[in-house]
């Protein structure tokens, strides 16, 4: 391990007392010397690990020092290795030029003066290392990036799951409300019925309370219906989404005055029961936020379905703003959003101010890959 984080030296030359003489004046580097004493065996160094420089005699017997220099050059794990030729004092020009060409970064003359050995290579050293760092750091940084995906991923199906169970447990409350809560409730209304018919001839007054006890009961009953519609809608579970989203449009103008028109695409497929909760309360929080914010008069809803399910909402009323639906605190877009990534849909906003906003979410028809949880 110690090995990995030192840097490395390969010092070609065919003599052994030069070999050992740079090994000498370089020690107080820190760096680990890899002697090779041809260019062949540098080229299997190479082939090995990776050098933060390499000392190569430009004068061998068998492979010089040029053509082991364009060889290291071809292989690309040792492409970008600093070579420093070891030259003598009575090289030319053409000489030094034909080093250069080779892959050169520089040339020293034999023998090297220690100082100058070790204030050369020095500063590759310390690139190694800050490049080394810079490595770490950046692997460091792709795993963190990793974790983040899949914490993201495991949020994003936490929530769809939890989502799931919420809907559930409506469907649950719903049933009980109706069936238990609403037939007691009828059940009431009708022994009241019974007893005032039974007490009429004896009191009149009877009659009287009986009628206001039996109007109560309906408002209760009213009310139960109501609580259990808006917890879980039967006409989702019983005729579908189309008839599903025309239901909640005459509702919506009713309730708050503002025309809502609804136009389904001819031949519209009610999707699985997942899509089609999923779009219904997509629509209930769009007119949720028009009836809230939009200052609107007129809502028209489009449903259709090809490859993409696709629900189309405009108002034409004050337009939302680009920073409204981006901004972090907008709770109710980002729980649209997330509704329609569980799906791997979309959701595009668009906002003209004073002409209205239009939002149009897509989701895929066909299910995508099952949501996997991450341990």
């Amino acid at each position: 391990m110690a090995e990995d984080l030192q840097a490395s030296i390969l010092i070609v030359d065919d003599d052994r007392a030069t070999r050992m003489a740079m090994e000498e004046a370089l020690r107080s580097l820190g760096a680990r010397m890899v002697p090779a004493s041809s260019g062949e065996e540098a080229l299997r160094r190479v082939l090995d690990e990776d050098f933060a420089a390499i000392l190569m005699d430009v004068r061998m017997p068998g492979l010089d020092g040029f053509t082991t220099a364009r060889m290291i050059r071809e292989r690309s794990r040792s492409r970008n290795t600093p070579i420093i030729f070891l030259t003598s004092a009575r090289e030319d020009l053409d000489t030094m030029a034909r080093s250069y060409r080779a892959g050169a970064v520089d040339y020293i003359e034999k023998p090297p003066l220690p100082e100058v050995l070790r204030s050369k290579l020095a500063v590759f050293i310390g690139l190694n290392d800050m490049n080394r760092i810079l490595s770490a750091e950046l692997a460091e940084r792709e795993l963190t990036e990793q974790r983040l995906r899949a914490s993201e991923e495991n949020l994003r199906a936490l929530a769809s799951h939890l989502q799931s169970v919420r809907e559930e447990e409506r469907i649950h409350i719903a049933r009980e409300i109706h069936d238990e809560l609403g037939q007691a409730l009828t059940g009431l209304k009708f022994d009241i019925n019974a007893m005032a018919k039974s007490c009429a001839d004896d009191k009149a007054s009877v009659a009287g309370m009986s009628q206001h006890l039996s109007q109560q009961i309906d408002r209760i009953i009213n009310s139960v219906l109501h609580i259990a519609s808006g917890l879980r809608p039967e006409v989702l579970d019983e005729i579908g989404l189309s008839a599903a989203i025309e239901w909640q449009a005459r509702e919506f103008s009713r309730r708050t005055g503002i025309r809502c028109m609804v136009e389904i695409a001819p031949g519209f497929t009610d999707p699985d029961k997942d899509r089609s909760t999923a779009l219904f309360r997509i629509f209930q929080e769009l007119l949720t936020n028009v009836a809230r914010h939009a200052n609107a008069t007129k809502v028209t809803v489009q449903l259709a379905d090809s490859e993409l399910l696709t629900l189309k909402v405009e108002d034409n009323g004050r337009g939302i703003q680009d920073q409204e639906f981006e901004s972090p605190k907008s709770l109710g877009f980002l729980g649209l959003r997330e509704r329609v990534l569980a799906f791997g849909g979309s959701i595009d906003v668009k906002g003209q101010e004073g002409k209205g906003t239009r939002v149009s979410v897509s989701i895929p028809s066909l299910a995508q890959l099952p949501t996997v949880f991450h341990a």
